[in-house]
């Protein structure tokens, strides 16, 4: 037997997310249809975690468990060869057999894109909150700081029945204005169901000016709960890192 892993890069727009859903199209879907004609027999495709429908991805990692010999050279070619366009296939490499993409990450990276002119691209408009509206930037600049460190983020997730615990480590939390756009990155340890999504709804609050620091304070203790989520389309899995 062999662990194979994926690096995988997606336009999540046409799809329900990543997890296999009955019916509906997902990346884990697609993957798994093409590994088990591949293989010859069922293959289940494990990620580093589930990007919700509409969310895009730069360096998602998966990990899968074949008898095929092919080389993993080969094996990138057939595979992007038959998924749709939208997804790719960017590296294959073999790893020992105990390798899990998501109990053994140590850090993941998102970004969230927010475009602030008047009118937006059409090339743009799959990958960008578009809101041209007056914002606060220095504040929100400024309030995104705050989310460094160890929190409990009950108060920025959404529902999740096998949520153990909510309590996570930021390493990073930053939002700065380039060119046309207002780029936040954030890096950490894990993330819960709509954690960044709702992060950023709620800078776009502060800086409008309906959530001054002592909100912010009530959130980040559990005391207020955060009910602003960005549409999934500005939202961007870039790298999971590993030891």
């Amino acid at each position: 037997m062999r662990r194979i892993r994926l690096r995988i890069a997606y336009d999540g727009t046409d799809f329900h997310g990543w997890q296999v859903q009955p019916g509906l199209a997902t990346i884990q879907g697609e993957l798994e249809r093409i590994l088990t004609d591949l293989e010859g027999s069922p293959v289940t495709v494990h990620g580093s975690g589930r990007t919700d429908a509409g969310v895009h991805a730069l360096g998602q990692i998966a990990a899968i468990t074949l008898r095929n010999p092919i080389p993993v050279d080969n094996l990138r070619r057939a595979i992007n060869r038959l998924l749709p366009e939208s997804i790719r296939i960017l590296a294959v490499d073999e790893v020992p057999l105990s390798f899990h993409p998501r109990f053994d990450a140590r850090a993941k990276t998102y970004l969230y894109r927010i475009y602030r002119d008047e009118i937006c691209s059409p090339f743009d408009r799959r990958y960008v909150h578009h809101h041209p509206y007056p914002l606060d930037e220095p504040r929100m600049i400024a309030a995104a700081r705050r989310f460094e460190g160890e929190h409990d983020f009950v108060s920025f997730a959404s529902a999740q029945r096998d949520m153990e615990s909510t309590v996570r480590t930021i390493f990073e939390s930053r939002l700065e204005r380039l060119g046309p756009e207002l780029r936040y990155r954030v890096r950490g340890r894990g993330f819960l169901m709509h954690m960044v999504r709702l992060i950023m709804g709620t800078l776009v609050e502060v800086g409008k000016g309906n959530l001054d620091d002592d909100a912010l304070t009530d959130m980040l203790a559990g005391r207020r709960k955060a009910i602003m989520l960005l549409p999934a389309r500005g939202l961007t899995l870039v790298q999971v890192d590993y030891e």
